[in-house]
């Protein structure tokens, strides 16, 4: 359709008919087979609402979508047909490894290809838009949700965002095999004070300017053709309702014409915020903030006809919201088309396909990060190994949003490790539960596990014990469960279970040579086990395919590469700890242990575990000394910084050399450093190879005292090494 066709099609329908456009509803209320993603209550929709809805959250499955459009456009006064949403965060069917084992691999083109295999399985289930990408800076490992994000640092999420993006969308979302991308949560979302899901975001405007917005802006440059609000208040008002979030940031700075639509319910919780007095007040706050969608609270058809009619609401602002929600319909081609891709016999032919599958085991192996190696690993044929752990014989590897995907469709450690090793030189335990009897994940609907007599579990943990005496080598596969982190998962202890931690401790009594394979959906306390253990991989929650990528690196068939996108606190009492912390008036200085008067704990190190972008090989790399083309640049001139790095081991490798850039002295306080390029890099043993990176003044700007983004004459320090802690660099001055 023509944008005037558009027009005269809103000119044409009726007040009540375009307030329900507004409206998401569930699918449940078209069928009763659903996927939900939110607390359900009474909402109070009617039958005209339903029948009128401009769409639906839930549904997936082509014969099923098919059948839903074909009977809702009969009965919609204009046969305008449905929108179909559904959250496809790391793939459908195909699961990839969680968002933030994404970010680990510090390589955005391979998202940019899981998204778009991603969307190829949900088009062809009938799935429109996909709630993803999460945007959102994470700096609290107690936040369930960082599992959705890529990190800490907002240079590699803005990558990611872009990516992500771009992998959904394509580049026109008309295109088969396409699905319109969701930018979440608009905004801030990622910070809740004490790392609790849906509390209070305390951000000065400086703060979520310079270091939050900016990944938001890049998959909205990126084209997203929708975003999301989020549940967080910002400077005291609830998003869902903030004018000058929405209207002056995103709208008018950033340039944002897509679809604003709502969290679940988030325009009525702006009820509980204590912000709107009823469900009236919520409407008109939720409107005039510019708010297209009203995801399952029912507040805007129950409440925006009258408001209009009582010349609250100007009808033409309801216009232009119904507009843009059919403009959408419009770019998917779904009024020439209203099933656009549903079709059973693709969803045969593609849905975990072996391209797929294969696609899935490179980004699981990929997003692995070794974090520490005694020159156990990899593994070797004639060892006599014990594989001992909840993780060994288990299915449930998908991560937390991967409600799509099936257990059955997963590969256990075992299976894959018994296609590696000799038979008759392994032994396989489970040891304990993955939560043990103490545990329970309360609100669930989901079964975590069956309770464990004590006889059982002392049965269990003596054989591990055995097998691990006997063995040369124990392979141990611990961690979280995958529903102790997603949405509403908050943790004030990041440790693996106790029950996990006692099989931990009385395994390394009988043997010393033990391998972690960690199971997680945020960083962890993990000072026991990386104290102990010769070696620990982080593997996150690796996916479909994550148990053979595992055997993969285990067994040396992949050197791994992956870098932390988010740092690993020595202890919960450090969090949030990232790297690009400003400095302070009395900053702590290694050695001065006896200096008082500084920044620092009394009982733990200011340092995290394992910091931003570190990750081990089993080769070794050297970096030269950091080389400028020049010691001064102008505004609109360039530096080249460059480095040799050299693979200085016996096998083949890739690393991921990272370039960070201090401002010495600003208008306002700056990082201590700043991740601002990054290059992989792979070499055969004894290979050398240059890396260089272009340093531009955009590089150099930041928001300063005027609150403009732009550069300040002075001093620039340029690091370059393989992690955030390098101390290798040079530096340049910038003139006016």
């Amino acid at each position: 359709m023509t944008k005037q066709e558009l027009v005269d099609l809103i000119q044409d329908m009726s007040l009540e008919e375009k307030v329900n456009q507004m409206l998401q509803v569930v699918s449940s209320f078209y069928s009763e087979e659903t996927v939900i993603t939110g607390p359900m209550k009474e909402s109070g929709f009617t039958k005209e609402n339903i029948a009128m809805a401009g769409s639906a959250i839930g549904a997936l499955g082509a014969e099923k979508i098919k059948k839903m459009q074909s009977d809702f456009i009969k009965q919609q006064p204009h046969h305008i047909p449905l929108l179909f949403m559904l959250d496809v965060i790391n793939g459908f069917r195909t699961v990839f490894p969680i968002p933030l084992g994404q970010g680990a691999t510090f390589e955005p083109e391979l998202s940019c290809r899981l998204a778009e295999v991603a969307a190829k399985e949900a088009a062809v289930s009938g799935v429109h838009v996909t709630f993803a990408p999460m945007v959102d800076l994470v700096r609290d490992a107690r936040w369930g949700r960082v599992m959705e994000a890529t990190g800490e640092d907002p240079y590699l999420n803005c990558c990611f965002s872009k990516a992500m993006v771009k992998g959904f969308q394509g580049e026109d979302i008309k295109e088969p095999y396409r699905v319109a991308a969701c930018v979440k949560h608009f905004a801030g979302y990622g910070a809740p004070t004490g790392g609790r899901d849906y509390n209070t975001v305390e951000l000065s405007e400086h703060t979520i300017r310079e270091f939050y917005l900016p990944s938001y802006k890049a998959g909205i440059d990126a084209g997203a053709a929708m975003v999301m609000t989020s549940f967080n208040t910002i400077d005291g008002i609830p998003a869902t309702g903030n004018k000058w979030l929405m209207k002056k940031i995103l709208r008018e700075e950033m340039g944002f014409e897509g679809v604003l639509i709502s969290d679940w319910a988030a325009i009525e919780e702006m009820i509980y915020h204590g912000y709107c007095s009823d469900r009236k007040e919520a409407a008109i706050e939720a409107a005039e903030a510019g708010v297209d969608i009203d995801m399952m609270s029912g507040i805007y058809s129950e409440h925006l006809i009258h408001l209009v009619r009582e010349q609250i609401i100007d009808e033409k602002l309801v216009d232009e919201m119904v507009y843009r929600i059919l403009e959408l319909k419009n770019k998917l081609g779904l009024f020439e088309n209203p099933y656009k891709d549903a079709d059973e016999q693709k969803e045969k032919e593609l849905i975990l396909c072996k391209e797929h599958r294969e696609l899935a085991r490179e980004a699981a192996r990929k997003s692995f990060v070794l974090l520490k190696n005694d020159g156990v690993l990899p593994l070797k044929k004639e060892q006599k190994t014990a594989y001992i752990g909840p993780y060994v014989d288990n299915r449930n590897l998908l991560g937390a949003w991967s409600f799509i995907g099936q257990p059955e469709d997963v590969t256990t450690l075992k299976e894959a490790a018994i296609k590696w090793h000799e038979a008759n030189n392994t032994v396989y335990c489970q040891g304990c539960a993955v939560l043990g009897n103490d545990i329970k994940l309360e609100g669930f609907t989901e079964q975590t596990e069956e309770e464990i007599s004590k006889e059982l579990e002392q049965k269990m943990l003596q054989e591990a014990i055995q097998a691990a005496a006997k063995s040369e080598l124990v392979v141990m596969a611990l961690g979280e469960h995958r529903l102790q982190s997603g949405e509403a998962t908050s943790n004030a202890n990041i440790q693996i279970p106790k029950v996990q931690m006692e099989l931990f401790e009385k395994v390394c009594e009988v043997n010393e040579n033990v391998v972690v394979i960690l199971f997680s959906g945020r960083p962890l306390d993990i000072r026991e086990i990386s104290h102990k253990a010769k070696a620990v991989l982080e593997v996150w929650m690796p996916g479909t395919e994550g148990a053979n990528a595992i055997m993969d690196v285990l067994s040396g068939e992949y050197n791994p590469s992956g870098k932390l996108p988010m740092s690993f606190p020595y202890c919960v009492g450090q969090v949030p700890v990232y790297y690009n912390e400003y400095s302070t008036g009395r900053p702590y200085v290694e050695g001065k242990n006896k200096d008082r008067f500084r920044s620092k704990y009394l009982d733990i190190p200011n340092n995290p575990l394992y910091p931003f972008g570190y990750g081990l090989s089993y080769t070794r790399f050297s970096v030269s000394l950091v080389k400028l083309s020049k010691d001064t640049m102008k505004p609109k001139e360039k530096i080249e910084a460059s480095v040799m790095v050299k693979n200085e081991g016996a096998v083949f490798g890739t690393e991921t050399v990272q370039l960070y850039i201090k401002d010495v002295a600003a208008s306002v306080v700056r990082p201590l450093k700043e991740l601002k390029n990054f290059k992989k890099i792979s070499l055969n043993p004894g290979q050398s190879e240059e890396v260089c990176f272009t340093i531009t003044e955009e590089d150099l700007q930041f928001l300063t005292q005027k609150g403009k983004w732009e550069s300040e004459a002075g001093k620039f320090v340029v690091y370059i090494g393989t992690d955030s802690t390098t101390e290798n660099s040079s530096s340049f001055i910038l003139n006016d």
